[in-house]
């Protein structure tokens, strides 16, 4: 015995079919606009957590500057104050400092230092001439 199967449409089973459509497409139409307005709403959060943390860096940034810049000056006035208080630290500084330059080979200079039989000329006279 042989059965033939025939492709008969179930009217019940076309029904339900469309009827499951019908309900998807009815809560995609209504569920689409507010999930926009959810996915939006998360987005701003979104940005505005952003906006906060790159801010907080800012600041933390700009206080650290501050920081750096009053360290700086109390440094400067500490110089400022050995140098009125010991002139001759400035001197030893300029010395060391220009020894080390010449010692590392930034300094490409030649000095001539002028003098008279081969003793180094310490006052120079200005002489007028006349008219």
């Amino acid at each position: 015995m042989s059965y033939m199967r025939q492709n008969t449409l179930n009217p019940l089973g076309i029904f339900v079919v469309l009827f499951f459509l019908l309900v998807v497409l009815l809560l995609l139409m209504f569920a689409w606009p507010h999930y926009k307005v959810w996915k939006q709403g998360m987005d701003g959060q979104a940005a505005l957590a952003e906006a906060e943390q790159s801010k907080m860096i800012q600041v933390q940034v700009a206080k650290a500057e501050l920081e750096s810049a009053k360290l700086r000056a109390q440094a400067i006035k500490l110089v400022g104050q050995a140098a009125k208080e010991y002139p001759e630290y400035r001197k030893q500084e300029f010395i060391g400092a220009f020894g080390e330059a010449l010692r590392d080979g930034r300094i490409q200079q030649i000095i001539y230092v002028p003098t008279e039989a081969n003793i180094p000329i310490v006052e120079a006279s200005q002489q007028r001439l006349a008219d």
